[in-house]
């Protein structure tokens, strides 16, 4: 059935959270700092690996050389994107969706609500996997992309709501939206979404996704909202590439 994919997504999100919870109470703050820390640097190890496998291309035969792609779109994509999430201010507006979510489902007062919230929807929104996961489940119900997503997501949120609390598992409802609504437009939507469209916002996605791990690991130091316009020029500028002049 379509539409399963991201069923499952969100069920495992709410499960694996839920666990987190179980063994919040037993981890001391000094040790929650420690997991948070740990689980930045392999975040950003993750957004690493991605955006290397994404920007370098080889070639050649006999002689093999190491070579970028892309490069130029990719700034432009990011620093127009980033100046249009600015003024849009999409950071402030998911904190205040964490903070409008808090008032109704954490009577307790919380403090890392909205940070567990933000943090967890960044990582588990952001990705090829969730893009092209969709497009497959809509157009041929074929959701093993969103399944294997779905134990990731899983394993991540639980580490998540084990540290920050019950806002990380508020971020099933993102990736219920987000992926739900591509899921839905996916017929639309696949002209669109081409082998380089889908490689350009992996490759974004990738990078959204290190400075995530920087913020976990050294404090905000990224308005990661904000820069998410950039995935929508990215794709743009690869789609239009022929017309471009770059």
């Amino acid at each position: 059935m379509v539409g399963t994919g991201t069923i499952v997504n969100v069920l495992a999100i709410i499960a694996g959270g839920s666990l987190g919870l179980l063994v919040k109470g037993g981890l001391k703050p000094q040790y929650q700092d420690s997991i948070i820390k740990s689980l930045g640097l392999a975040t950003m190890f993750i957004g690493t690996s991605g955006t290397l496998q994404g920007m370098f291309s080889v070639a050649g035969e006999s002689l093999i050389s190491l070579g970028t792609r892309d490069t130029l779109a990719m700034i432009l994509a990011l620093a127009l994107g980033t100046l249009a999430g600015e003024m849009l201010d999409f950071d402030g507006k998911m904190e205040q969706l964490g903070l409008w979510l808090k008032s109704r489902a954490d009577r307790k007062g919380d403090s890392r609500f909205v940070q567990g919230f933000v943090t967890a929807s960044l990582v588990v929104c952001i990705g090829a996997m969730a893009i092209v996961g969709s497009i497959q489940d809509g157009l041929t119900g074929n959701a093993s992309t969103l399944y294997t997503k779905s134990i990731l997501d899983f394993m991540i949120v639980m580490i998540f709501a084990s540290t920050y609390g019950k806002g990380a598992i508020f971020s099933a409802l993102p990736v219920g939206v987000i992926q739900g609504a591509v899921t839905l437009c996916a017929g639309l939507l696949s002209p669109v979404f081409s082998p380089a469209v889908i490689a350009n916002l992996s490759l974004l996605g990738n990078m959204l996704i290190f400075c995530v791990g920087v913020n976990l690991s050294f404090g905000t130091k990224f308005k990661v909202a904000n820069m998410l316009p950039a995935l929508v020029l990215g794709a743009v500028f690869t789609a239009w590439g022929p017309l471009l002049p770059f």
